[in-house]
């Protein structure tokens, strides 16, 4: 079917093709530093013509035979003129170079291609690291993903909570790329920090609906991080040194114009700085991270370039020697970008990732020499090899094709307990699935008019769960109640155990009202083959990740967004307003009371659930001027009906948050001090909690009388951080500065959870007790260096 439309498509323009046309086309970089420059508009100035660099800075221009004036623009770079004369297919390479403009009221009118207005695509969310490093930060430090939680539709369970979510999806529904790679876990110190390293990030783009055809395999958002290349034109240390951690980066040319690398590393040292203050049992307490991230490429000639990273963190938590965790990423990623002709583009992706955790429970007495040790250890992981080829054909200024074929293969190892007591050992083992998801798609991105653009495909989907495995069977009981297993099945390696086939429609389209004003409107459906089990609201570095089975359909999510937009004339500001609608099928649920850990059986207590998502997101930015940021408001209902639970009746999900609110402002004062600050508001998230209490022997017994699930919400959550940066002469070989934060200004005790105890003075009574993870003002302090 789909290679069915790309014929159509290419016969189509072959017909319309009445004159000579010619093709300009090369990269796009950074003048200073070599890095390649995702989304600089390309146009004729004056005219509707023109185009973007793609995610690689590769642009590609069709235009008729003649005399043409184009100019390269971006905020943040002086614009570029030049006049190119078409009598042959001609290469074109750029290198722009940074500006003060963006602190100025200016009008850069070669810009409009990439305004929102323009675009075609609805709800996506772009944020480059200069961005980032403008908003307050948690103990001195710019995070990625805290960056993302002020965006419209993006919320979090609370303090401290791995992970976020989405338009009231799971933390298991994001699809999280690190330069194309998957990152299964993506943050620190159960959540206070992302595993992304500012210092190595270029960019991101967050995803939240009108899914480009290329991504697939999530329910909810895809949020795609792209690392800096290196400086391929001279050598330059970064680095910062805070009350948390220290951070250092280095790049430079391997081959000047040619070849450059990156290396950047992060090590906290909480555990160092309390050891003086641990005695007795706890004086071994462990509580630390580490990363490192690098990236190389090369550069062979104007068609071929290579690129090579990497990803490797851990974090390591103990308490004494009785209990010791750690868990963490590794990936690695081989890009290939060809350009077989101006007009064919071929990205050439593969990859490697692994997520892997352990856990060990020790109890011995080391003073008695004949006492053994006795001991639990826990490990598991999720390892997948990918690769995905993508190809772009520029059909001509307003018209490009994107078509490709993906394939992973997963490796689930669940989980795998040890434990001794004295001589003896007992060994428990799940049983290792594995599996095998592959896709091919296309989409048409066609601009008939100044006016209206469409962006139309679909992807094709596939998953076999292969051997060698079990297949397990279990009986249909009543809904709510734990299946009775009825059978077993054992299939030889590579046997297929279970297939799904799915049609993915995508589908986008925008209609400009004047220059100013557009509206959009957007359609896609997603599918999800792979699992996080996890019955807590804030997914632990224990919970476990499983692939779909005989007994776990896939994931279905259709989603429906339509919104306006608008640019100020002078784009000093834009805002948006988009209403969404989602609905998912074959969610995961679980049973109460349900068994998740080390249950090779734990397919008999999980439910399929339906779910549903809508709101309204209102987002106004301003990028120009003394006093720059941006908005936020998301008015949303998120909910879950599932067999067996809470009457069968709709209840809310565990992530919904009414009212959502975030507020990031930043003013320069000088050229060497700046003051930002980040308010957030969000209604309290919903938890199932008891309304009435029975006795029995003298027992004091609560219970939820409604049986309904999620039946009480905690109280709002809001909080202040304030950020003031002083930046010290800027040498030519030394630039340093001072980043002062506040966080949580007005010391609010934000509730996690809330828990029941006994009143210590009268026992018949029972109290509520609010646990905060934060419940103080955080000072922090960070210096940071380049030279």
């Amino acid at each position: 079917m789909l290679m069915s439309l790309l014929v159509i498509i290419l016969a189509a323009h072959s017909t319309m093709a009445q004159q000579q046309r010619y093709t300009v086309s090369g990269y796009v970089k950074d003048k200073q530093n070599g890095e390649s420059l995702v989304g600089i508009s390309i146009g004729k100035p004056g005219t509707a013509v023109g185009t973007v660099t793609n995610q690689y800075g590769f642009y590609s221009l069709t235009l008729p035979a003649g005399e043409h004036e184009l100019q390269f623009s971006f905020m943040g770079y002086a614009p570029f003129k030049t006049t190119v004369n078409l009598n042959t297919n001609k290469t074109l390479d750029v290198k722009l170079e940074s500006s003060s403009s963006q602190l100025n009221e200016v009008t850069i009118s070669g810009q409009k291609q990439e305004r929102s207005v323009n675009t075609l695509n609805t709800s996506i969310n772009r944020l480059d690291i200069a961005q980032m490093k403008k908003m307050p930060t948690f103990m001195g430090e710019v995070d990625v993903l805290r960056s993302i939680q002020t965006l419209p539709g993006v919320t979090t369970v609370g303090e401290g909570a791995a992970g976020f979510n989405v338009r009231g999806g799971n933390s298991d529904e994001n699809l999280i790329l690190l330069d194309e790679a998957p990152v299964y876990n993506s943050t620190h110190m159960l959540g206070f920090f992302s595993v992304f390293n500012p210092d190595a990030v270029k960019s991101l783009n967050l995803i939240k609906g009108g899914f480009p055809a290329e991504y697939g395999g999530r329910a909810s958002s895809v949020l795609d991080i792209r690392m800096k290349d290196g400086n391929n034109q001279q050598f330059n240390v970064n680095g910062g040194i805070g009350n948390i951690f220290s951070r250092l980066s280095v790049e430079g040319p391997l081959v000047k114009d040619k070849s450059s690398f990156i290396v950047a590393a992060r090590r906290s040292y909480i555990d160092v700085l309390m050891k003086p203050f641990v005695k007795g049992d706890m004086k071994d307490t462990k509580l630390n991270f580490y990363d490192l991230t690098a990236k190389a490429n090369y550069k062979f000639n104007q068609n071929n370039t290579l690129f090579l990273s990497g990803y490797f963190g851990r974090d390591v938590f103990g308490i004494g020697k009785d209990v010791n965790m750690n868990w963490g990423n590794s990936t690695a990623t081989i890009r290939w970008n060809h350009v077989f002709t101006n007009r064919l583009f071929l990205n050439l992706t593969t990859y490697y990732s692994k997520y892997d955790y352990s856990l060990n429970f020790s109890n011995g007495n080391k003073k008695q020499a004949d006492e053994e040790l006795q001991g639990y250890k826990w490990t598991s992981n999720i390892i997948n090899y990918g690769l995905k080829p993508s190809f772009t054909y520029y059909i001509n200024s307003g018209s490009s094709l994107h078509f490709g074929v993906q394939g992973i293969y997963y490796t689930f190892k669940p989980g795998t307990g040890t434990g001794t007591e004295g001589e003896k050992e007992r060994v428990k083992v799940l049983t290792d699935k594995h599996a095998l998801e592959s896709a091919v798609y296309l989409d048409h991105e066609w601009k008939p008019t100044k006016k209206f653009g469409i962006q139309y495909g679909g992807r094709l989907s596939a998953y076999q769960l292969i051997g060698k495995g079990t297949a397990y069977y279990y009986n249909d009981t009543t809904p709510g109640i734990r299946k009775r297993l009825t059978g077993t099945e054992t299939f030889d390696a590579n046997k297929l155990i279970k297939g799904y086939y799915y049609f993915e429609p995508r589908l986008s389209a925008r209609y400009a009202l004047n220059d100013h004003h557009a509206v959009k409107v957007a359609y896609s459906r997603t599918t999800q083959f792979m699992h996080q089990l996890s019955n807590t609201a804030s997914p632990t570095p224990l919970d476990i990740w499983t692939p779909s089975t005989n007994n776990i359909k896939p994931m279905v999510a259709d989603q429906y967004t339509a919104g306006y937009f608008y640019n100020a004339p002078n784009d000093s500001y834009e805002f948006s307003a988009e209403v969404f609608y989602k609905k998912t099928d074959n969610q995961l649920d679980y049973i109460d009371n349900a068994n998740l850990q080390l249950n090779q059986y734990i397919e008999a207590d999980l439910l399929p659930s339906e779910g549903r998502a809508y709101g309204l997101e209102l987002y106004a930015k301003k990028d120009i001027g003394k006093t720059t940021g941006w908005i936020s408001y998301t008015l949303s209902r998120t909910e879950r009906k599932t067999p067996g639970i809470s009457l069968d009746e709709w209840f809310v999900n565990r992530y919904d948050r009414t009212h959502n609110v975030n507020l990031v402002l930043t003013h320069t004062f000088t050229k060497r001090t700046s003051l930002s600050a980040n308010w957030v508001y969000a209604s309290g998230t919903p938890g199932t909690y008891a309304d009435n209490r029975m006795e029995f022997q003298d027992w004091d017994i609560p219970y939820n009388s409604t049986e309904k699930r999620n039946n009480y919400r905690l109280p709002a959550f809001h909080r202040l951080d304030l950020s003031f940066t002083l930046k010290g002469k800027q040498l030519k070989r030394w630039k340093g500065e001072w980043v002062f934060s506040l966080y949580n200004v007005y010391g609010r005790r934000n509730a996690y959870s809330i828990y029941f105890k006994q009143n210590e003075d009268d026992p018949n009574k029972r109290e509520a007790v609010r646990l905060s993870i934060i419940g103080s003002i955080i000072p922090g302090i960070t210096y940071n260096f380049k030279f």
